[in-house]
């Protein structure tokens, strides 16, 4: 029996709870949403008249829980209307209609006996056959299967997803005594293939994977900042992206948590891993301690490792704690001659074996954390898991590191990682050993595209499952390279599509990328059938690298920037008018140029977590790329259906002059960057490169013909023009805008009207792009658009157009 989910129920509302249930309505399943009632009135009920009857009161705490995690930054939702597919209410007047629902998920508070009290409400009305999972931290589910029916227990399994449920991807999924292998084998599925997650199998141990190796590596580093004399701020700076792990890094990140949550996790894995060799590392360290004494828990309670003050000026100053006097003192920069070594090292990976090697005090913390790591990974097989690869998963999937611990060892050398440990004292299992002996040099290995894993009990290495779905482009890029060049490589990802894969610095769109899209295309449309461009990376791009325009508007080189910018839009023009289909693939930020570029692909496959918008009034100029025209041709064909042309047309200028970008792809539809009945969201980003090859295929095999030019483009020209710059005027009046802001808004109106027009007019896409084209070489020369520029350059930051 094929097993579908249409309705899930969720008990408990709170931070989790609601969160998981805004994920699965992000991804269109009904949700129920289920918590307690309250016991007392609030001043405002008693305000009211109201009493506990009331059902606005029995559903006050669903109902506030929900509404504050639907406020909250950043949103776990991926469009304000998703959350209507969740309805709400209490356990006492609703928990009947779990009969009608097809997976039962469990949030209350972690404390076994108001579990099993819940899970023996929920048997009265469970359908039969129904899942019914837990999203239990910790308590092990031995204990909750207790006095629960056979059905009950075959269906049964912890299903832990990590907070915020939307962002981070590890689903681990831990199986009752008694649960049902098709019942497992469809949870780690669902997680995959709808939820977008990793799914990670667990054993049910205390903390599971992800938490058991996370807390060890903060606890770990509590245990030694203090022995290498490092600050705070020193080891932030030592495990963020330098090592690919997030900006928050280590202390902050503990902030943003809360210390009482890490403490909680860390206290458990201590009071129930006697036999963990690393026990007296999970016992809190004394300036821990003193901070949960003095309520010093991060975000939550306004101070942690960092603070931040506000003086009656508004200004604000950021403090650090010194972990010895537990004072606070002004954060300070930190660096390392170690650190500076990796400057010039783009991928993470890469900088392992130069971060191990180094002579500073830097260089010892990285040997002396990671032979801990290694040390206690090892040790945790099969313990924790029976397989290596899934402690890797799940730390990158659940703590949003770019490596794993094992991947980090294959590229410090296994043997190096050995010295490393023997350094300190560790001891190497007697499986790493038998590895090294069976002639092994890595856990890990590639072949024919695919990832294979040392296999601890068959002793070689074996293929990693669950890739048939996958594209990686790692593993592919060198076998199946058909072109190269600095900004791209071009794969052949098979069945006749090529990809095109950025490779530069964020990136970012400059001549060897525009040259690599072309060569694709003709390579394309010589011998196979269709074009992706996607990459995995951080970001799909940050836009075009504009340092070469600020360059040319600086010498005065005109004639070279127009060039430059017409190679852009003919290149974005190629993308919509060749023979083969062509699909854009964007994640994260695609910006600017990215944008562009995918606005003008036959169709877009982008992933749920894009973040996409016409930035370029950033760095005072309109979009240079063809984004300008796409935009006053996306408003024209909305004419067509009758809506008022005006208001349409303006709608889209203002996405443009204000420079929104979508908080998701689902947002980017309401932006008109994407096109409903044309472009798709995926929601696993692993799929991605697969989900668009196949896409390419289906237009291929379909009789894809290439587009004629449009020459129909209605523009409004003097009308709408008029009620811009009007409205402009008014902007700069209020001084909502400076006049710099308002002569950028007015080329932008210039070009969506279609320019000064006597009456409308119908228009060809290269007219648009010719006045756009005029309209930004214009900004280009203008002092506080360079001055823009200049100041992004001096501060480092990318930039994107």
């Amino acid at each position: 029996m094929i097993r579908r989910i249409n309705k899930v129920a969720v008990i408990g509302s709170g931070i989790m709870g609601s969160g998981i249930a805004c994920h699965f309505a992000n991804i269109g399943v009904e949700v129920l949403l289920l918590d307690i009632i309250p016991r007392e009135l609030n001043d405002k009920e008693k305000a009211k008249g109201l009493s506990l009857e009331d059902k606005v009161v029995r559903n006050r705490m669903v109902n506030d829980h929900l509404a504050h995690a639907l406020k909250s930054k950043p949103s776990p939702i991926y469009h304000k209307d998703f959350a209507k597919r969740i309805s709400t209410g209490n356990l006492e007047d609703d928990l009947h209609k779990v009969k009608d629902v097809d997976w039962i998920i469990e949030v209350v508070v972690e404390r076994l006996d108001i579990k099993q009290k819940v899970f023996e409400q929920i048997e009265q009305y469970r359908t039969p056959g129904t899942l019914i999972t837990s999203n239990t931290s910790g308590i092990p589910i031995k204990f909750m299967n207790e006095g629960r029916s056979e059905d009950f227990q075959k269906h049964f399994a912890i299903t832990h997803f990590f907070n915020p449920p939307r962002y981070l991807k590890l689903f681990e999924v831990i199986p009752g005594p008694d649960c049902k292998q098709e019942v497992v084998d469809f949870l780690m599925n669902y997680g995959e293939q709808f939820l977008g997650k990793n799914s990670v199998l667990a054993k049910d141990t205390p903390a599971f994977i992800g938490n058991r190796v996370g807390i060890f590596g903060i606890q770990s580093l509590f245990h030694q900042v203090k022995e290498l004399g490092l600050t705070v701020e020193e080891v932030d700076k030592l495990t963020g992206p330098v090592i690919g792990r997030p900006k928050s890094a280590t202390f902050r990140t503990v902030d943003v948590v809360g210390l009482d949550t890490l403490v909680h996790v860390a206290n458990g894995i201590h009071e129930n891993c006697p036999d963990d060799e690393a026990h007296d590392l999970f016992k809190l360290p004394d300036f821990i301690q003193k901070m949960v004494d003095n309520k010093w828990l991060g975000s939550k309670t306004g101070q942690g490792f960092y603070k931040k003050e506000v003086d009656a000026d508004g200004k604000k100053t950021f403090l650090t704690l010194d972990l010895d006097t537990l004072e606070y003192t002004p954060s300070k920069k930190t660096s390392f001659p170690t650190l500076e070594l990796t400057k010039t090292i783009d991928r993470p990976i890469d900088r392992f074996k130069v971060l191990v090697s180094g002579k500073d005090k830097a260089a010892a913390f990285y040997r002396k954390n990671f032979a801990a790591l290694f040390a206690y990974v090892q040790n945790r097989i099969p313990e924790i898991s029976d397989e290596l690869y899934r402690i890797d998963d799940a730390m990158k999937a659940g703590f949003g590191w770019e490596n794993g611990p094992f991947e980090i060892w294959d590229a410090i050398g296994v043997e190096k990682g050995i010295e490393l440990m023997e350094a300190e004292g560790l001891s190497v299992s007697s499986w790493v050993k038998d590895m090294i002996a069976n002639g092994s040099e890595s856990f890990y290995s590639v072949k024919d595209g695919a990832t294979y894993f040392y296999d601890i009990p068959s002793k070689k290495q074996t293929k990693k499952p669950g890739q048939d779905a996958f594209i990686i482009l790692d593993n592919i890029r060198k076998t199946n390279e058909v072109f190269k060049n600095s900004g791209v490589v071009i794969e052949d990802i098979g069945d006749g599509i090529l990809n095109v894969e950025f490779r530069s610095k964020m990136n970012t769109i400059g001549g060897d990328v525009l040259a690599g899209i072309n060569k694709g295309i003709d390579l394309a449309e010589k011998d196979f059938q269709g074009l992706v461009v996607g990459n995995q990376g951080a970001n799909f791009s940050v836009g075009a690298n504009i340092g070469m325009i600020f360059m040319f508007a600086v010498e005065q080189e005109y004639d070279e920037l127009n060039m430059a910018i017409k190679y852009f839009q003919d290149t974005m023009m190629r993308m919509r008018y060749s023979s083969i289909p062509t699909i854009s693939a964007p994640h994260g930020m695609s910006l600017g140029g990215a944008c562009e570029l995918s606005m003008h692909a036959d169709k877009v496959v982008a992933a749920a977590e894009t973040y996409m918008g016409l930035v370029e009034f950033g760095v005072g100029v309109i979009p240079g790329g063809g984004g300008s025209k796409e935009m006053a041709l996306r408003a024209s064909d909305l004419f067509r259906k009758g809506d008022v042309e005006l208001n349409v047309l303006q709608e889209y200028f203002l996405t443009v002059g204000m420079a929104k970008v979508s908080t998701s792809a689902y947002e980017a539809y309401d932006l008109g960057l994407l096109q409903k009945g044309k472009d798709v969201v995926v929601v696993n980003r692993d799929r991605q490169i697969a989900e668009a090859k196949k896409h390419a295929l289906i237009l291929a095999e379909s009789g894809y013909t290439k587009p004629v030019k449009r020459k129909d483009v209605k523009v409004l020209g003097k009308q709408a023009l008029g009620m811009f710059l009007v409205g402009t005027d008014a902007m700069e009046a209020s001084h909502y805008i400076s006049e710099h802001d308002k002569k950028i808004a007015n080329k932008l109106a210039y070009v969506m009207a279609g320019g000064d027009l006597s009456e409308p007019s119908l228009v060809s896409e290269q007219y648009l792009l010719d006045i756009e084209r005029e309209a930004f070489l214009s900004l280009c020369t203008e002092r506080k658009t360079l001055e823009r520029i200049q100041h992004m350059l001096k501060k480092g930051k990318p930039l994107r157009n």
